[in-house]
């Protein structure tokens, strides 16, 4: 009986797998890929250019759309004195609310990582305001804290903060700052990662506990305080809810509540200016875009890694 010997280079091709050609890997990749598409296409950036379109119209919500040009976007810079107090507003609560609440939560991160028993519950304590303030049903909550003859008043004797113009929009801005769970969270992360032999040198080298903060917990911590900063910033132009309860959606008293958001809705489904608030959306959008840019800039001065291949 004689057999026959098989090549190596033949018993290594079977035992090989036969890798699929480029276009059936890549037909597949899309078939996963397709919910998402689809999804983004028809849920993202259809509307988005519909809306691109609108804000060159004349647009009421029941006519067919009647095309103007830059018509919209010259009346928002030039003829609109709301607008510009819109704008005022919005940057003024993004300068209070976005530092206030990323110190806050910094804080309470801080003090929890000191802590030895408890720390699982207190951090789900700090986070639950992060999944309940965006409601509608806290912000009228906080409207009634912050009221005529609500606790506030009862307690400091200033009156209501709601009804005072100098007052009110710091009063949305606490209820953002409220909800600072997020952040915090994310901060503790970060500072779970800077490695205690750091803080062990500082000490020797006789650095107290604000010195070993400058020096070894901010540097560290950079990465996650711009991360921090990038997206609170963002959420914070984009404000709504609190604005609209507080002030019961008339972004009172005297337009001191009138953030950005609620004077778009008011012109677009108030006043059935829909071609004029497309054009507020797309500047709220370029705005928010260019600050983003700023701060990625800027972040190359302060924000450290750990080694510069990583930047």
């Amino acid at each position: 009986m004689t057999t026959t010997a098989i090549p190596a280079a033949k018993q290594q091709a079977a035992a090989t797998p036969r890798r699929r050609p480029k276009r059936e890997r890549e037909g597949a990749a899309w078939v996963f890929l397709s919910p998402w598409v689809l999804g983004a296409s028809v849920l993202t950036l259809l509307p988005m250019a519909v809306s691109l379109y609108l804000s060159f119209t004349d647009y009421n919500l029941f006519d067919p759309p009647r095309w103007i040009g830059l018509r919209n976007y010259t009346q928002m810079f030039t003829e609109d004195p709301r607008y510009w107090r819109s704008v005022v507003t919005t940057v003024t609560y993004v300068v209070i609310a976005v530092p206030l609440q990323l110190a806050l939560a910094l804080v309470v991160a801080l003090a929890l990582k000191s802590m030895k028993r408890g720390k699982a519950f207190y951090r789900s304590a700090f986070y639950a305001p992060s999944l309940l303030g965006a409601s509608m049903s806290i912000a009228l909550v906080w409207r009634a804290v912050f009221n005529d003859g609500g606790t506030v008043d009862h307690l400091f004797g200033t009156g209501g903060w709601v009804n005072r113009p100098g007052w009110a929009l710091l009063a949305v801005a606490l209820l953002t700052v409220w909800q600072f769970g997020a952040p915090m969270v994310i901060f503790l992360a970060g500072l779970q990662q800077i490695p205690a032999e750091l803080y062990e040198a500082a000490a020797v080298d006789g650095a107290g506990r604000w010195r070993q903060f400058l020096s070894v917990t901010v540097p560290m911590l950079s990465p996650v305080l711009f991360f921090n900063l990038v997206l609170q910033t963002i959420q914070a132009f984009q404000v709504f809810t609190p604005a609209f309860a507080v002030s019961a959606g008339k972004g009172g008293p005297a337009d001191s509540t009138l953030v950005y958001t609620m004077y778009l809705y008011d012109r677009g489904f108030v006043a059935s200016h829909m071609g004029y608030a497309s054009a507020m959306a797309w500047v709220l959008l370029l705005v928010i875009g260019v600050v983003t840019a700023v701060l990625f800039r800027t972040s190359r001065s302060w924000v450290f890694y750990a080694s510069e291949g990583d930047r």
